[in-house]
Order: structure tokens, then C-alpha cells, then sequence
């Protein structure tokens, strides 16, 4: 969500194109770096009202890479680039360009951004199935799971039973 209103936006172009006020002096009477002014006014330009009116934009491997082409081949700064192309922020192509200058073209590509499935995943050739209740089988597991429970327990109060004399002990001493 963008902090100013299309509305506003629009005054300090309208403000700026009439000629009688300075980016300086429009940004500081909104409270705006007078960059984004200028920015404002660059997109105005190119786009018309409508490069003001945004939505959330994904852009594909091709796109990203035509606008660093014509960036390249016009000489066009980011700024002018970006107004262009309706590209919210500049800095999002100096982003793609070091993309493909460090990691190459498959960095450009749009990486799904999706929680996981919170469904348990299920194995086809999957050898476990849960036995009928009351089976053979299901009381062997049944055994074995008590066994391990009960060595576990075994452990553990052997364990806290060490631990109380280490400490009678050191009380001792």
C-alpha cells in the first residue's frame, strides 16, 4: 500500500508541469524526498495517470530481461526505465541487473513464494498400513511399542535415581 494517494500524486505533477514550483520545494511542503518527486513526475510522463494506479506485479524471465535489454541498448537510466515500463521502483531493476550479472539468466526467473501443504504426504509403495484392531499383528506392535515404553521409563528412572545421589553428595561435603 502506497503511503500517498493517487490524489496527491497527481497535484504534485500538475504542481511541477505548471512551472511555478521547484521539485525541492513541492517534496518539502508534502514531506517527500524531493527524488520521489521527480519520480512521480518521470512516471506521469510516461504512463499517464494510470502509472499511479498499481496492483501487486509479478514479472516474468522475459519481461525482466527486455527492460535491462532496452535499458542497455537506449542508454536509459533506472528511473527513466522504470517510469517506462510502469515498474514501481527503480531500485527493482538495478536488483534484476545484478541478478544476471552475479548468478546468471535462471535468477531472473519468479520464484513460487507458497506455504507448504500442512497435509501429511503419503508414500504409495508405502509397506505400512495400520492392522485391524485386535489381530495378531496389531498386538505384536502393540507389545513392542509397550516393551520400548517400558525400557524407556526403565532409563529415565535410572538416570533421575543416579542424578539424586550425585547431589546427596555433594550435600555431604
Amino acid at each position: 500500500m502506497s503511503k500517498y494517494t493517487v490524489e496527491v500524486k497527481l497535484q504534485a505533477v500538475e504542481r511541477y508541469l505548471t512551472g511555478n514550483e521547484s521539485y525541492q520545494t513541492i517534496a518539502e511542503s508534502i514531506g517527500v524526498a524531493k527524488s520521489q518527486v521527480i519520480t512521480w513526475v518521470k512516471l506521469f510522463e510516461a504512463q499517464g495517470e494510470k502509472g499511479f494506479k498499481k496492483g501487486y506485479t509479478s514479472y516474468s524471465s522475459g519481461f525482466k530481461l527486455d527492460v535491462l535489454n532496452f535499458m542497455n541498448e537506449t542508454g536509459a537510466s533506472f528511473l527513466e526505465t522504470a517510469s517506462k515500463f510502469n515498474i514501481s521502483s527503480p531500485s527493482t531493476i538495478y536488483q534484476w541487473e545484478e541478478l544476471l550479472k552475479t548468478k546468471g539468466l535462471d535468477a531472473l526467473k519468479t520464484k513460487k513464494k507458497r506455504r507448504p501443504s500442512m497435509k501429511k504426504e503419503t508414500k504409495s509403495n508405502d509397506k505400512k498400513t495400520t492392522p485391524d484392531e485386535g489381530s495378531m499383528e496389531a498386538l505384536r506392535a502393540e507389545n513392542e511399542r509397550l516393551r520400548m515404553e517400558n525400557a524407556y521409563l526403565k532409563k529415565l528412572k535410572a538416570l533421575v535415581h543416579e542424578q539424586e545421589k550425585l547431589q546427596t553428595k555433594l550435600k555431604r561435603k
